[in-house]
């Protein structure tokens, strides 16, 4: 079992804190590295486009499973194709 763990970002000159289950931030810094930005750009970005209902956990969490889902469809149609 994963426990959550709270950490702080500056997102347009403000603090914020999220908290995340460690594999779900160590994902999150795996995406930010392959798209070559920093992590707290990457926060800043989904905290953007985020429905202002949700809240940034949620948000960061959504955005990860997104990105892995997005990336096994990519091998599966690479693999099939």
């Amino acid at each position: 079992m994963s426990l959550v763990r709270k950490h702080s970002v500056s997102i347009r000159g403000h603090r914020t804190s999220y908290s995340l289950e460690q594999p779900f931030f160590d994902e999150l810094a795996r995406i930010a590295g392959l798209r070559g930005v920093p992590l707290a750009a990457l926060i800043a970005e989904i905290d953007e486009g985020r429905p202002r209902e949700a809240n940034l956990s949620s948000a960061i969490r959504v955005y990860v499973l997104d990105w892995v889902k997005g990336e096994r469809t990519t091998v599966a149609s690479a693999q099939n194709g």
